[in-house]
Parts: C-alpha cells; structure tokens; sequence
C-alpha cells in the first residue's frame, strides 16, 4: 500500500489555526505548520515557522504533495506566483476561508490532484467545495488523467495535444474514446458518459473524417500514417495490457534481454508502457539479466514451476530442448499466457543471440481485463 501524501496545512489566524488543527486529526500525513504566535493554540506536533509566511513558501512547495492554506486566495496566488513550474510538478493547492464555509481548488486540480483533495478536506470541514476545472464542472472526460488511477499512461508524444483534446471534449464535440485493451471501470462519476463522445472498440471503426477529437486506450503503436491522419487531436493513453514472457541461457545480460525485448516488441508494433509484469519459470527467479531488467522497467517478475507451466494446452512453439532442460516444453510462452490469463499470444516467441553470445526468448500476452 502506498503511504498518504505529505500534506502541508497552513494556518495564520486565530480561527484558521482551530480550523487547521481540526483538519489535521481527520488527514492522514498531514502537518499543521503556524507562526510562532499561535505555537500555543496549534497544539503538540505542529511545525512552527518564525518570521514573515512568504520566505517559507518555497521550502513548502519543494517537500509536499498537498498544502491546505487557511489564507485568503488573494494572498495565496502572490504567495505561490514565483514558485509555479508545471502541472506535472507542482503540489496541489487548496485554500480555505477563514470562516470554514468554502475549500477552493487553486492549483494541479487534475495532475497534482487538487479537485479530488478538495472535495475530501470539504467533507472532513463540512464545508463547500469549489472546484472551477471544465471537466469536473461539466462531468466529462479529464483527458489529463484518464484513468491515472489505474495505471494507464499518456503516451508522451501526444502530451502536446491535451489541450487541443481537452477543448474539443469539455466544448462537447464529436469525440470518440477507443479502448482497444485495458480495465473498463475507468468512468466513475454518477452521471452517464456526455452524448458528444461515443465509444468505439476499434481504431479501425472510427470514422475519423467526422470527429474532432480521439482519445485512444491501446498497446499499439500507429503506424507513420496513422499518426499524421491523427496529429494534433489525438492522446493515446497506454494501460499496463501485455506480459512478457521471458527465457534466456544462464547469465544473459541485462543488455541481451532489453534488446530482445525491444526488437520483439517493435516488430509487433507494440508499446514497451504497457508492460505489466515479466514473467518465467521458478527456476529464473534469480537470474540477475531478467531481474535487472525489471527494475529497470518498473514491474514485477512472476515465476511458475515446470509443471505448471507444462500443463498449459496449446502453446505454439514446445521444444524438446526445452523440455530436457527444464521440465516443460516451453518457458516464456506458457509463463505470459499464465500471468496474463489469456488463451493466446500477441507475440510468439522470438529468439535472440545477444553480443555476450547467449540467447532469449520473449514472448507477450495480453492481459484479459
């Protein structure tokens, strides 16, 4: 389980100190910071800062996630101005009046998480939250941080046309939202997806020439057509959709098996972001290239015995070699096919000789959300 955010919450009256004290029993990871005057009245465990609030700024915006000022907005926005880098690194900011009656989202309403913060410091104050982002107000599609919450990653060479995207979606123009792979529980408000978007999927379905806009949920690279056809109003999101099933000689590189891995997945032109897990047989478990070559990709090896691995049906590459060696008459095909609880595979195997002159094999399956 991850740990709460750091949340800063900040208070510099007399009211707003009750208030910010209030709110720092109910927020797990929160830290009340307030002048040495009210010292007294935060209580035990606040952090008390001496001398004038805006020096202390910009040490508040390098350490937390979240701050909560019980400030009025106007100060804040010259308090934060000099501090501002981009949606993608600054901490979400709320503001709190004095009297507790409104939580204003200020700042990274969907990267940062403001929006969401906001309405949970409103519940535990009991107070109204108020939230001006287009697409929380007119409950449509964040085409920021569409399903964030489960993965998916926006693939980065459509990061430029978010903009664009996110205008066409919040003006209520004809969208479609593809979903070729991936968990469908990504809509979560209480209201019905907006008339204007219409799911599809299939890129191939979409009657591109009649749409303003495509949100795309794939593991597929588009091809050098495909993406001019799409350019400018286009964000393709990539969900953790594909295991890679792995087996190499004993001591292949890190270097032999990304390569491997690369050439496998290019040649099937699909995405390395959506990698899930490697997986293997228990007895690569230990084998230093697979290993490293999972951190480095950020996810998890999972391994099976021989005999699980064996008794899986239909696999389309068995080898006697294989077999002798290893128990099962195939390693990194039945191993994806397991972990991604799929009946088939995206990728065959696919044999590699590495410069240290050992070989891999990878093969892929999807997952089956």
């Amino acid at each position: 389980m991850n740990p709460p955010p750091e949340t800063a919450i900040i208070a510099i009256t007399k009211h707003g100190v009750a208030q910010a004290r209030e709110l720092a029993a109910k927020l797990d990871g929160a830290t009340l910071i307030v002048p040495e005057k009210f010292a007294d009245a935060a209580g035990k465990g606040a952090t008390v800062y001496s001398g004038p609030l805006r020096p202390q700024v910009e040490a508040w915006f390098a350490r937390y996630q979240n701050i909560v000022f019980h400030v009025s907005l106007g100060a804040v926005v010259r308090l934060i101005a000099s501090h501002l880098k981009s949606k993608d690194e600054d901490p979400a900011v709320l503001v709190v009046d004095d009297a507790g009656q409104f939580v204003i989202s200020v700042l990274s309403g969907h990267v940062g998480g403001a929006n969401a913060f906001c309405e949970q410091v409103a519940h535990a104050l009991g107070a109204t939250p108020v939230i001006t982002t287009a697409s929380d107000v007119g409950k449509t599609i964040p085409v920021d941080i569409l399903g964030r919450e489960l993965g998916w990653q926006v693939e980065p060479e459509t990061k430029a046309y978010i903009t664009a995207v996110s205008a066409a979606v919040v003006n209520e123009e004809p969208v479609a939202l593809v979903q070729e792979t991936g968990e469908t529980n990504w809509w979560t408000r209480d209201t019905p997806l907006p008339k204007s978007i219409t799911v599809y999927g299939d890129l191939n379905d979409v009657p591109l020439a009649d749409v303003s806009a495509v949100l795309w949920v794939t593991d597929r690279i588009p091809d050098p057509v495909l993406s001019k056809k799409l350019a400018g109003r286009v964000v393709i999101y990539r969900p953790r959709s594909l295991v890679l099933g792995l087996g190499c000689d004993k001591g292949a590189s890190r270097e032999t098996l990304a390569e491997a891995v690369d050439k496998a997945l290019k040649d099937h032109g699909l995405s390395p972001l959506s990698i899930r897990n490697i997986a293997t047989i228990d007895k690569k478990r230990d084998e230093a290239g697979i290993n490293e070559l999972a951190r480095e990709l950020g996810v998890e090896v999972v391994t099976y015995p021989a005999a699980e691995l064996a008794a899986v049906p239909d696999i389309p590459n068995p080898s006697e070699v294989v077999m002798k060696y290893m128990g099962t008459p195939a390693v990194g095909e039945p191993a994806a096919m397991l972990s991604a609880g799929a009946s088939g595979l995206v990728i065959e195997k696919l044999k590699f000789k590495g410069a240290d002159g050992l070989n891999a094999t990878v093969s892929a399956a999807r997952v089956a959300f």
